[in-house]
């Protein structure tokens, strides 16, 4: 090798040590910024670390810490907060690149704070930063999210013809949700029509999207059609798309149809999650058969799946309801021993329900379960006999 070789590696490695070693620095530091910012209770605290941090070039490209930073305040029911860290941004250069806008509109979205979005939107022919179909979507995105639903077909029509934007998959797919949202499960369809007429082709969200709309409206003929649509377009069904199909059979009462549902997503690989226990227990539950429901209430232990709010709501007034005391009570100790938040509606009845089967040993244990939960101000009245 010669000298001047040599030279030439030595200065590459000498500099690529050193932006490594910036590179790391920065890091730490945006690390830094963000398990402050995690570990801060206080909100006002956690807006003005938010506001120091966002002066870090590489901290503003970390769309985590934006999202989780917001969803937290907003499940505070903090919105001037929100609106306060948003705005903070609009001092920096990135307001000029269209993804960072997006990223601003959609988390004003997520907070359903829609108009505040929207001014974000129309801002940027100000900032001469484009608007193409990315922040376009973003926009439809937050309208969904705010829940402005007879708003979104206007938006989707109007804005996209005005500024010249061709709709996208993602468009549609998030007009799509809105109809569905709203019932307009026609509409929905309508949607699907006019994507595959444009040459778009339709993806598993697509499917799923309609597939959730049909089933839970009953529809589920028409959810039939839009499974065979699915398959001739090539598109796996997958967990979730089982899921929608058991919660429509539930619905009409064919658990014996669902059967071979369970059947044909083993054969398929489909790991079963919650969503298609609570379907499977809510259809026995219509079916007015107790013990089926128990017995895929049992199978969740089996698994690595856990309970939730839906599967006790579902099953405990049924309990209640066939004079099953036993489980009815079993299934209220298993609630208030998990993180889920109860209401009183729920476990009274199976208080007054032991206390007439004068087990009422039975009943002090649950209002003791009530009072070691210190996450909510759960009150029983223990029934006097």
């Amino acid at each position: 090798m010669s000298a001047l070789s040599r030279l030439f590696r030595s200065a590459f490695s000498t500099a690529t040590s050193a932006s490594t070693s910036v590179s790391a620095t920065e890091s730490a530091i945006v690390r830094s910024f963000s398990n402050e910012i995690f570990r801060e209770r206080s909100l006002k605290r956690v807006v003005e670390k938010f506001k120091k941090a966002s002066e870090n070039e590489r901290f503003r490209t970390k769309t985590a810490i934006y999202k989780d930073t917001v969803r937290r305040l907003a499940a505070a029911k903090k919105f001037r907060y929100v609106v306060e860290i948003i705005e903070n941004q609009k001092q920096y250069q990135d307001m000029s690149k269209e993804g960072f806008n997006a990223r601003l509109i959609s988390l004003y979205g997520s907070s359903g704070m829609f108009d505040n979005a929207r001014k974000v939107f129309d801002e940027m022919l100000e900032r001469k930063c484009a608007q193409t179909v990315l922040s376009f979507n973003a926009l439809l995105g937050a309208c969904v999210n705010s829940k402005k639903f007879d708003e979104v077909d206007g938006l989707f029509r109007g804005l996209s013809e005005e500024l010249g934007i061709e709709p996208d998959l993602v468009s549609y797919n998030t007009v799509m949700k809105a109809f569905c949202e709203m019932g307009s499960v026609d509409s929905a369809v309508s949607l699907l029509d006019e994507m595959e007429k444009k040459g778009l082709k339709p993806d598993l969200i697509t499917f799923n999207t309609l597939l959730n709309g049909l089933y839970a409206n009953g529809r589920f003929d028409v959810g039939e059609r839009t499974w065979q649509r699915m398959k001739e377009n090539n598109v796996k069904p997958d967990g979730r798309s089982y899921n929608e199909k058991l919660l429509g059979l539930a619905l009409e009462k064919r658990m014996k149809d669902a059967a071979k549902v369970v059947e044909e997503m083993k054969s398929e690989g489909i790991e079963f999650d919650i969503f298609s226990y609570n379907a499977l227990i809510r259809g026995f539950v219509n079916e007015d058969d107790l013990e089926k429901a128990k017995g895929w209430y049992s199978e969740i232990s089996k698994t690595d799946c856990k309970p939730d709010k839906l599967t006790f709501k579902t099953l405990i007034p049924f309990a209640v309801e066939k004079g099953d005391v036993a489980f009815a009570f079993d299934l209220c100790k298993d609630v208030l021993s998990s993180k889920l938040a109860v209401k009183e509606a729920l476990i009274q009845p199976v208080l007054d329900a032991l206390a007439k089967e004068s087990k009422i040993n039975e009943a002090k244990e649950l209002v003791e379960l009530s009072k070691a939960r210190r996450s909510d101000s759960l009150k029983l009245t223990l029934p006097s006999i």
